[in-house]
């Protein structure tokens, strides 16, 4: 069993070693969507176009909009009429517009209200929500400076007796709230998952369609000696293309690793196998490459979406935070994000690798019973 084992090891092993396509898809493809994921991916909202019209266009307005013009989340562009936001916006040149209206100034001297429309392109929630959050803590810094000089000038010395709050900010395992901490060990667990649910799927798919399979099963190899020689290749290319992408994170992007790569390896190991098991099923419904593509591709992005990855599981309706339990990428992001950051060991994390183990032995018994049975 051994000797026929290894025989086909070499042949898949070699036909991976002499396509080149092969060998690039391998390797180039992990380290280049690093890279871009780790610039491109950001829950930072920077730079918001922002149009301003300063009806008022006295020195405490335009002391206003300086404040805005000295943010780095803002890209102020000014205007001479409101009659042109709506054009501004239906062609995405700003994505919020400021108003300030005569009597701006006059109305802060009195010690009345002194209002600031705020104009937001909310068809992207998420943007329009962070927007005005940045609008707010402009607005609010500025109005406490304003208060403070007003009382300084009535009764000087009175303001620095009043009492206030001031937050002290502590954040944990990433001190400057960097995003690419946080997205790049993600990317590890997404881009594992394509590679192994891909190459496996479409290997035993690629055997059937060009009519060597039928070669193969006459020949003295066993189906389960079959299986192996499919699946552990793939196993092995798996946690090699991990360790790249972590490699590629932790230098090029300086995040830290800071937990055990014991326990890194163990999550890995788990998810890779529910990830074969994956693929051997996805093989097992498929009869030709174009229809294994389209059926990891209606594995993949579901499980991507639902493993937190981009959005909170929290913030998911009640059903489908149900459902994510049923996806090993759940377990690996939380397995992969804290190991890296936190540093947190087995006797945290145990339950998330031992839920993936059992999912793997699940999907593996599940997909080589069925795999057998199509052979047959």
């Amino acid at each position: 069993m051994l000797g026929r084992l290894r025989q086909m090891l070499i042949k898949e092993f070699l036909h991976v070693i002499r396509d080149k396509r092969a060998r690039f898809f391998l390797f180039a493809p992990p380290i280049i969507q690093t890279l871009v994921f780790g610039y491109a991916a950001t829950l930072e909202i920077k730079h918001v176009p922002v149009a301003v019209v300063d009806y008022d266009n006295s020195q405490v307005s335009r002391d206003l909009v300086s404040r805005f013009q000295a943010s780095r989340y803002f890209e102020v562009r000014r205007i001479a009429d409101r009659r042109e936001i709506p054009d501004l916006i239906d062609r995405d040149q700003v994505t919020m517009a400021l108003q300030i209206n005569d009597g701006f100034a006059r109305d802060l001297r009195k010690g009345e209200t002194a209002h600031l429309q705020v104009v937001v392109d909310a068809s992207n929630s998420n943007t329009a929500l962070v927007g005005l959050g940045y609008v707010n803590q402009v607005a609010q810094a500025f109005a406490r400076q304003y208060r403070i000089e007003a009382l300084n000038r009535q009764a000087p010395g009175v303001a620095a007796s009043l009492p206030e709050i001031v937050v002290e900010r502590r954040p944990w395992y990433n001190p400057d709230m960097t995003s690419q901490w946080f997205f790049v060990p993600g990317v590890i667990g997404n881009l594992v998952l394509v590679i192994v649910v891909t190459l496996t799927a479409f290997a035993v798919v690629r055997e059937r369609e060009i009519g060597t399979l039928e070669q193969i099963m006459v020949t003295p190899i066993r189906r389960t000696e079959f299986i192996l020689g499919k699946t552990i290749p793939f196993f092995l290319i798996g946690l090699l293309d991990t360790a790249l992408i972590s490699l590629a994170g932790t230098l090029w992007f300086r995040v830290p690793l800071t937990g055990s790569l014991l326990v890194l390896a163990a999550g890995t190991v788990c998810f890779i196998l529910c990830m074969l098991g994956v693929g051997l099923f996805i093989s097992t419904v498929s009869a030709t490459q174009q229809q294994a593509m389209v059926t990891s591709f209606f594995f993949i992005m579901p499980a991507v979406i639902f493993s937190g990855f981009g959005s909170p599981i929290s913030s998911m309706p009640v059903f489908l935070q149900r459902l994510t339990y049923l996806n090993p990428l759940r377990y690996q992001e939380v397995v992969l994000r804290s190991v890296y950051l936190k540093g947190v060991g087995f006797e945290v994390l145990w339950p998330q690798i031992a839920a993936m183990a059992l999912i793997g032995v699940v999907m593996l018994t599940v997909s080589v019973l069925r795999f057998r049975k199509s052979l047959e």
